[in-house]
């Protein structure tokens, strides 16, 4: 793994020693380590916190750059041009992931533990981390370096941004046993901690502030830290009063996501995951 992040910092430094035979070599060697799980674009420390791993995702940013349009048309009915750096991933059944057929894609350099259930029509993008047991539904979005967890329900037709650039900047990581209602968004590097719910129709970017009904506090980010929902919180959409003159002769209000409860036993229950679909 060194010699790979030697070799993209050199890239970095140094554009002008690029050589396509040894970028191709590094680029394969890359792609494998991140479909295998032994790389990711952000990984957790014993104590919960989440460090990006930059060159991680300025090494997608290289197999972009220097990628060449190819055909990977199947006939003259499905034309699809794409960079020779980012096909998308073969699988085979010793995988032991579930991709039900139509339409989904998931696109090479990301790892999909045993246990996914893809349900089509689902893309997701390179660079992501999808853990065991997850599911994600129809018409759904995995974005570039998104970091999902272990057992989490992706519902239908919810996007999970992807977050490549810049490098640095945390992409969106979401812990285990969480529950995406259908229609949800998630962007630009909001954390969303174990066994939280996201009611359908939530939508949460790093400038959102969320009302914790429960705890009486407004959430939100600050220069150092990203929006984090908390463990177990339930969010459903809600909306807020405009306070100027305006706002106020208008009738005006903003949407913005609320905490209602913190998960119980009912919570459970209305948002289990049938073993059977595993």
């Amino acid at each position: 793994m060194q010699e790979i992040i030697n070799y993209f910092a050199q890239l970095s430094a140094e554009p002008g020693t690029f050589q396509e035979s040894e970028f191709s070599k590094i680029a394969k060697e890359f792609i494998l380590a991140l479909e295998q799980g032994r790389t990711r674009a952000a990984s957790r420390d014993s104590d919960g916190n989440w460090q990006v791993n930059r060159w991680v995702k300025e090494g997608i940013l290289f197999l972009f750059k220097y990628g060449k349009l190819t055909d990977y048309s199947v006939d003259n009915n499905f034309n699809f041009f794409d960079k020779d750096t980012i096909p998308l991933q073969k699988f085979d059944i010793t995988r032991n992931v579930r991709i039900v057929p139509g339409g989904s894609s998931i696109r090479c350099g990301s790892y999909i533990a045993p246990g996914v259930i893809c349900m089509p029509p689902m893309y997701i993008n390179i660079g992501a981390y999808v853990d065991e047991g997850t599911m994600v539904d129809s018409h759904a979005l995995v974005g570039t370096c998104a970091q999902i967890g272990r057992c989490v329900h992706i519902s239908a037709a919810s996007q999970i941004g992807g977050v490549l650039e810049p490098s640095g900047a945390r992409p969106v990581i979401i812990e285990d046993d969480v529950m995406i209602g259908g229609n949800c968004g998630v962007y630009e590097g909001v954390l969303i901690r174990r066994r939280a719910v996201l009611a359908s129709g939530v939508a949460l970017t790093a400038s959102s502030r969320i009302y914790d009904l429960v705890n009486n506090r407004i959430i939100k980010s600050d220069e150092n830290n990203p929006l984090e929902v908390p463990e177990s919180a339930v969010l459903v959409p809600g909306s807020r009063a405009i306070s100027s003159d305006f706002g106020k002769e208008h009738g005006l209000s903003i949407s913005t996501p609320l905490i209602v409860k913190y998960r119980d036993s009912k919570t459970d229950a209305k948002t289990a995951l049938n073993a059977a679909l595993r």
